[in-house]
């Protein structure tokens, strides 16, 4: 296994997510301000997002979504990158690991951003626990037949907000870090207004209509929680061999003293 010292001099950020539109949900805003940075940042997706349309078949409808995510990426200086697994299906098996394990050995990502392991969705949760299993094998010279980057290692390991702030169950997500989008926030907006497919279907199977208020009315209510107009939230991996050092907190400081406050009601958004 290639070392696990705590270096950040690769400054490669990979959001490995579920279906298009999930980066931009809950974490561009932080990926905009590591590109800010000089960060070469990447979102990734399992899916193509082939099952959040009400019409048209699933060629027809990842075709739409992925060029969406790419649009996306893009307003935020990223690299989108998709796995072509099938939405509403993702698995945990040795083809899905495997073309993760590959994913990350071509782009060695210092930092990584994942999905939550317990949230609404189990799209979302699998790719959690794939991202997990990826980023502490990938350096691993036998993990793939890609050539190993230099510099390939455990990276600091992120899961990002539960949908509304929730588990599975329902139960409030609390944070380990916090990150202050404010100047990010109309940026993030942009990139998901770019997933202009997905305003039918959110107001018919999840019931929103309103979808970009409703990002936006979400991260002012963490923002709230620390004292900002408008913050993205975070829990950090910190279990044996990875970087136990807050790195997006060390990147990004915030009053720590804050007090997390009770969230309202949780709005579940995205597919």
């Amino acid at each position: 296994m290639a070392s696990t010292e705590k270096s950040t001099q690769r400054k490669v950020a990979l959001a490995l997510m579920a279906h298009p539109d999930d980066a931009e949900i809950t974490c561009a805003g932080t990926l905009i301000r590591l590109a800010e940075q000089g960060w070469e940042t990447h979102i990734a997706t399992l899916t193509g997002g082939d099952c959040g349309a009400l019409t048209g078949d699933a060629a027809e409808v990842a075709r739409i979504r992925i060029t969406e995510g790419t649009e996306a990426a893009k307003l935020a200086g990223a690299t989108f990158h998709c796995l072509n697994e099938p939405d509403g299906r993702v698995v945990y098996d040795r083809n899905a690991l495997q073309k993760v394990i590959d994913l990350f050995r071509t782009i060695a990502p210092t930092l990584v951003i994942t999905m939550p392991m317990s949230d609404y969705h189990a799209d979302h949760e699998i790719t959690g626990q794939l991202g997990r299993a990826a980023s502490f094998v990938f350096a691993a010279p036998n993990a793939s037949t890609l050539p190993l980057v230099a510099g390939s290692t455990i990276p600091h390991l992120y899961y990002c907000d539960g949908h509304g702030g929730t588990d599975r169950l329902g139960q409030k997500v609390e944070p380990t870090t916090r990150v202050d989008i404010t100047e990010q926030l109309d940026r993030k907006t942009e990139m998901l207004a770019c997933h202009a497919s997905q305003r039918e279907w959110l107001r018919v199977h999840n019931g929103i209509d309103e979808y970009l208020s409703t990002m936006r009315y979400y991260n002012e209510t963490r923002g709230e929680e620390c004292g900002v107009p408008a913050a993205e939230v975070f829990i950090q991996h910190t279990g044996h061999a990875y970087p136990t050092n807050d790195l997006l907190a060390e990147l990004f400081p915030l009053n720590r003293s804050c007090q997390s406050n009770a969230i309202g009601a949780s709005t579940v958004i995205g597919s």
